[in-house]
């Protein structure tokens, strides 16, 4: 099939999983792994999944299993993976070519949730002036600090610069063996990767927009106010359930002190909506904190971002739905606007869509392997929602459960909707249209 005659959907699908492809030819290089031969198959399709689809699950321990090589060859797939791979496919090929066809700026466009095509070109250049500034700007502040801890200046440099890149693409990815667990009471190190995790996580059209506009918020749009008060709110409430709920738990906060519980709790929270790196264990966390992290995993991030989720947006957007329904009310209002009915239906299909993928994943995951319903609920959805926590049973699953989860992570990171647009040749446009009728609902 020629990529002239594609949909933009159908060339993003096909750009990630070239990505996928080469992630994983380059990993399977002996020089890429420490170990004689070089890693498996499984091994490599695993961690290059993970690392282009930002999620940060993993088969084996990034930190001693792989070799510097294969570590560039991560961090390489974290960044192509949330800047969108036709985003940085795009800006390579005006770098190289100083030109940019229609096809790749359709492509560019829909990857980005651009309607302005005139303006992709300018657009994308401040996508990607913008997380380079961010990642290089958290960089330093990590450089100097690790280097204060007692890190050789280059070592230093290293990890500031792979935990920054990590965090801003919401990925988890970590190069200690037990995430960020050593650094539970540094806020030096925490609240600079919280940042970058939040600013990655709002998604590049708030971000391009509060650049924009900072200083007058009447002018912000529904999608920036929608995103920036869901996730404030998700945020504050999610610190305050992970640090109740595990306030007296002897295998994570228990022997904190005050400031480092709710430091600990805030981290969580925040990492718990897509990014992936941990402060406390999270095998040790009580089912109701692993519930309550399902719920938060599965609300995501903003749209257009590096975060996954069914997004941050589309949660509200269900809930204005309940809500306007509960009034007696006509049209569904947000913030002051009125939404479009096409809106309506593009929520509940995505929330439906991600539900059936969640629910069928861990049924299929149960049978497979019964490891009981809270830590395959957590697995799954932690993969489809591009999290990258674990409860500790992602190496141990069947190879089976692992190519599940493959693919719940490229699901994830596409959006059920693009994929289920990848798939479709052509819009039906119906001649006709068929008589009402209303089934009894509730």
């Amino acid at each position: 099939m020629r990529l002239r005659g594609l949909h933009p959907a159908q060339v993003i699908v096909l750009g990630f999983f070239t990505a996928l492809a080469l992630g994983t030819a380059a990993l399977m290089l002996p020089i890429a792994s420490v170990g004689p031969g070089g890693a498996s198959f499984m091994e490599s399709l695993f961690t290059a999944a993970s690392a282009v689809c930002v999620t940060g699950l993993a088969v084996v321990d990034t930190p001693t299993y792989w070799t510097g090589f294969g570590h560039v060859v991560i961090l390489a797939l974290i960044q192509i993976g949330g800047l969108g791979v036709m985003t940085f496919a795009t800006v390579l090929g005006m770098l190289v070519a100083r030109r940019m066809g229609m096809r790749s700026r359709l492509s560019a466009a829909a990857e980005v949730k651009s309607t302005a095509l005139g303006g992709v070109r300018r657009l994308l250049q401040r996508v990607v002036r913008t997380a380079l500034v961010i990642e290089g700007v958290v960089a330093v502040v990590l450089w100097v600090r690790w280097w204060a801890l007692g890190e050789e200046p280059l070592r230093a440099a290293w990890l500031a610069v792979f935990h920054a890149v990590s965090a801003f693409n919401n990925a988890g990815f970590a190069l200690w063996s037990d995430s960020l667990i050593g650094y539970s009471s540094d806020p030096l190190i925490l609240l600079p990767l919280c940042a970058a995790v939040i600013l990655g996580g709002l998604g590049f059209p708030v971000l391009l927009e509060l650049r924009r506009e900072l200083r007058t918020p009447l002018h912000w749009t529904m999608n920036t106010r929608v995103v920036l008060l869901a996730s404030g709110a998700l945020l504050v409430l999610g610190t305050l359930f992970f640090t109740a709920s595990e306030w007296r738990n002897p295998g994570t906060l228990g022997p904190m002190g005050v400031a480092d519980k709710v430091l600990s709790g805030f981290t969580q929270s925040v990492m718990a909506r897509t990014a992936g790196f941990n402060s406390i264990d999270t095998s040790q966390m009580t089912s109701t904190s692993w519930f309550g992290t399902d719920i938060l995993m599965f609300i995501g991030a903003g749209p257009a971002g590096t975060g996954g989720g069914i997004k941050v947006t589309t949660f509200a957007i269900l809930y204005f739905i309940i809500l306007t329904e509960v009034r007696g009310d006509v049209a569904v209002h947000v913030l002051g606007k009125r939404l479009p009915r096409s809106t309506h239906r593009q929520a509940i299909s995505v929330a439906l869509l991600a539900v059936g993928l969640v629910v069928g994943s861990t049924m299929v995951l149960l049978t497979i392997e019964d490891y009981g319903l809270d830590r395959t609920l957590f697995e799954v959805i932690s993969a489809f929602a591009t999290v990258g926590l674990s409860t500790g049973i992602t190496a141990d699953l069947p190879t089976t459960a692992q190519l599940i989860l493959v693919g719940l992570m490229f699901v994830g990171r596409l959006g059920p909707i693009t994929l289920a647009t990848s798939l479709v040749l052509r819009r039906r446009t119906r001649l006709y249209d068929l008589p009402k009728e209303r089934p009894i609902i509730g």
